[in-house]
Formats: structure tokens, C-alpha cells, sequence
């Protein structure tokens, strides 16, 4: 995927874009970057699909420096970002703390979502875990510590969040890279300081209001994510709940296929909405 930058009211953005056809967002989470959909934008070549970088995370975790980088501001970071590019319709996927970010942003600007995706997403309460709790309130004491320290935390992680050890010591090789600098720690903590449930319980009760395609993926094994949220999900949003039964939490990278054949689904409905108008409105 070829790796894009923009000034948007003077941050640079970045962002990974691969394919033609109709625009699929997708937003990873935390401790990932675009990266973490590198297994799922092959299987939808007939999508232009564009990889948005969180603003302080990534290659662009320096620029969360001095910023707000909560998941509520992400939403407005990305809204302004789509605009920028002319994006004025597109289907959406989210992971993670990227979930949160893209049912923020459909509350916010509807008109934007042509399609909702959301796999192992956090939702209402589900978050901030417990383990990361626990290491924000440490954050004072690590933040004086280099990056090395923060590598057997974050391995842990990926460890305990994908379906093997050996999928889970790959993703590890992927995204510890962009956290080994020396600016790596100091990234992470501004990370999980600016974790505040209050950002998707302000709009949980609205998700009933979205009427938008919608696809909930979940691997029911996910130690972080429970599979009672995506049930939940899935009832508000009325979605089709797909269900992995032995996944965990990186469902993109463990089950690109799964992923890809949910949006899929829902790059059909949108294509078939646009050539039969009296469908189309059923989705606005």
C-alpha cells in the first residue's frame, strides 16, 4: 500500500490507500497503525480503500504531542480529514479503539456512512481493560523509563490477543518497530491517558438511531473485548453478527477473510442501492 501525507488545519495526517471503486475507511486501534489491515485490503481489490493513521499513533505519533487524542477528537480528525480528500460517502471499519472512533463519527455526520463494520470494536463501557487501567496508573513511573520496558508489555498484548503464539510473536514484528524509538514510551503513555469511556457511553444510546448497513465481526474468544458487546452491537445497530468462535482480539490480522467477506457484503448492498433508487432510501 502506498503511504500518503496530507496537512489537515496544519497536522499532518497520513494514510495508506490502495484500489478503486467505492471508498472503504478503515481505522485500527490501539497499539496498532494502518498495518494492521494489511491482510484484509488485498481481499477487497474492487474498494478503494483508504488506511487512516489515528493522529498520535503510528508513524504519526509524534504529532499527538500537545494534542488531544482521544477517541471523540480522532472522530473530528478524521471527519476534517475526509473532507479534505472529498470524501463525501463512504462504508466504514473499525477495530478496536478505531470502532469507537468510527460510531462517534456516525452519530456525528450520518450523511458520511454508506456502511458500517465493526469487529472486536470498544463500545459502551467495555473499555478502558483492566490492564491498561492498571498501567495508566502507573504512567508517571514508566514515562521515565525507555522504550525497552514497554516491549515485553506490549508483546504480552498481542500475545494474548491473537490466536497463536506465532501470529502473535508476527504482529509483534509488525508494530513494536514504531513504538522502539526513543519517543516510543512517551507515545504510548499520552495513549492511554487520553482512554475516557465517557467518549462512546455519550453516544451509546443514539446507536439505535443509525439506519445504515451494518456488519458486526467478532472472534468470541477476545480476552479484551467480550463477545456480549458485539451481541449488543449488533442489536442496537440491527446488524448481522458474525461470529468467530475460536478468535481473539486481532481479528484482522488472525481472520482477514472473515473481515473481507463482511465488507464485501455490504460493498454489494451498498452498489446494489445506487443502482436501484427506491432501495437507496431505505439507507439514508
Amino acid at each position: 500500500m502506498e503511504l500518503k501525507t496530507l496537512n489537515v488545519n496544519t497536522i499532518p495526517m497520513k494514510w495508506f490507500e490502495q484500489g478503486q471503486g467505492y471508498p472503504v475507511v478503515l481505522v485500527h486501534g490501539i497499539p496498532t497503525s494502518p498495518t494492521l489491515w494489511r491482510y484484509v485490503v488485498p481481499l477487497i481489490p474492487n474498494a478503494r480503500s483508504i488506511v487512516w493513521e489515528m493522529v498520535g499513533y503510528g508513524s504519526s505519533r509524534v504529532q499527538g504531542r500537545g494534542r488531544d487524542i482521544s477517541v471523540a477528537k480522532q472522530a473530528q480528525y478524521l471527519a476534517d480529514f475526509l473532507d479534505e480528500i472529498g470524501i463525501t460517502r463512504a462504508i466504514f471499519a473499525g477495530h478496536d479503539l478505531g470502532g469507537g472512533v468510527i460510531q462517534i463519527l456516525a452519530i456525528r455526520r450520518p450523511e458520511l456512512f454508506a456502511g458500517l463494520m465493526l469487529t472486536n470494536s470498544i463500545s459502551y463501557d467495555s473499555w478502558p481493560i483492566p490492564s491498561v487501567k492498571s498501567l495508566r496508573s502507573f504512567s508517571s513511573i514508566l514515562k521515565r523509563l525507555p522504550s525497552v520496558f514497554l516491549k515485553p508489555i506490549l508483546k504480552t498484548m498481542f500475545i494474548r490477543g491473537h490466536r497463536s503464539l506465532l501470529e502473535g510473536e508476527e504482529a509483534m514484528s509488525v508494530h513494536w518497530p514504531l513504538y522502539a524509538s526513543r519517543f516510543g514510551m512517551d507515545a504510548f503513555i499520552r495513549q492511554i491517558r487520553s482512554l475516557e469511556v465517557q467518549d462512546t457511553l455519550t453516544i451509546s444510546n443514539r446507536l439505535t438511531e443509525l439506519n445504515v448497513p451494518a456488519r458486526i465481526v467478532w472472534g468470541e474468544a477476545d480476552p479484551f473485548q467480550k463477545i456480549e458487546y458485539g451481541e449488543r452491537l449488533a442489536s442496537d445497530l440491527n446488524a448481522k453478527l458474525h461470529r468467530i468462535p475460536e478468535g481473539k482480539h486481532f481479528t484482522p490480522e488472525d481472520h482477514p477473510e472473515e473481515i473481507a467477506k463482511a465488507l464485501q457484503e455490504l460493498l454489494s448492498e451498498v452498489c446494489s442501492s445506487q443502482n436501484n433508487p427506491s432501495k437507496e432510501g431505505e439507507f439514508q
